[in-house]
């Protein structure tokens, strides 16, 4: 087997939250482009069923679950509903937002709990229905948590402080699960993305131009990151190339946390 064949995945079935847009669209593709057949869940039908129609162009099969993943009992119905599909042997938690932005002490629990649900019980739940079954199938597995710098960091300049929380304690999880589940050959690993262009952040340049520039000018390489530079960290996890790498966090942020 070459090099380049360890990434290949042939045969093999990803399920995808959030992965109609941004960060998780190119993933998913740069998966099918690799050969994995793709499951995505989005809120939007219209932008679900174009990237399902992007991977169907490259030769793989796709189905879209229109859900709101942030809904703990729809995201486990879109669970079971990839399941049904066939064996799913990738899952990336893809799905998460700071959506919201506001200080600790004007904070609502009713949103803290929502943010929550959506930035890490999302995972949790994907990760239990859809990682037990592949306990249950054998054979293995690969899981890719998608965290943020924001894990590592607390951020200058913004609110909405569930998001870092969230997403430290997901790193933290993907350690446990790493953990637990390496005797079933199942590796759990992160994704720590830096500032990224998708169309969110496009639209809080224009309304916070500031901190753009202030995340920017404290970049090494002096820039941000485009979306589909993460689709290849996400093909080498998920791939037999990456069978000796579990419980780690993959920092992709063009240098920005390195003090």
């Amino acid at each position: 087997m070459s090099v380049l064949d360890r990434f290949r995945q042939d045969g093999r079935r990803l399920f995808i939250s959030g992965g109609s847009r941004g960060l998780g669209r190119e993933m998913a593709l740069a998966l099918a482009d690799v050969g994995a057949d793709v499951v995505l869940t989005g809120r939007d039908r219209g932008s679900l069923e174009a990237t399902a129609a992007a991977i169907r162009l490259l030769g793989r099969q796709a189905f879209p679950i229109v859900a709101d993943m942030s809904d703990p009992a729809a995201c486990e119905r879109a669970c079971h509903e990839a399941l049904a599909t066939g064996p799913v042997h990738i899952l990336i938690n893809n799905v998460g937002d700071r959506r919201v932005s506001i200080p600790i002490e004007e904070t609502p629990l009713e949103m803290w709990q929502q943010m929550m649900d959506l930035n890490l019980t999302c995972c949790f739940i994907c990760t239990k229905v859809i990682g037990g079954a592949m306990i249950a199938r054998g054979g293995g597995g690969r899981i890719i948590n998608i965290s943020s710098m924001s894990a590592l960091i607390a951020n200058r300049g913004i609110a909405g402080r569930h998001y870092e929380t969230a997403k430290a304690a997901m790193l933290h999880f993907t350690r446990c699960t790493a953990a637990d589940w390496a005797p079933h050959g199942i590796t759990v690993n992160a994704i720590c993305p830096g500032l990224f262009m998708t169309e969110p952040n496009r639209q809080w340049a224009e309304t916070r131009p500031d901190v753009i520039k202030t995340i920017t000018d404290a970049t090494p390489l002096g820039r941000c990151g485009e979306p589909e530079e993460l689709g290849p960290l996400a093909v080498y996890l998920a791939s037999d190339a990456s069978a000796f790498a579990t419980g780690a966090a993959f920092v992709i942020d063009g240098g920005y946390t390195l003090g």
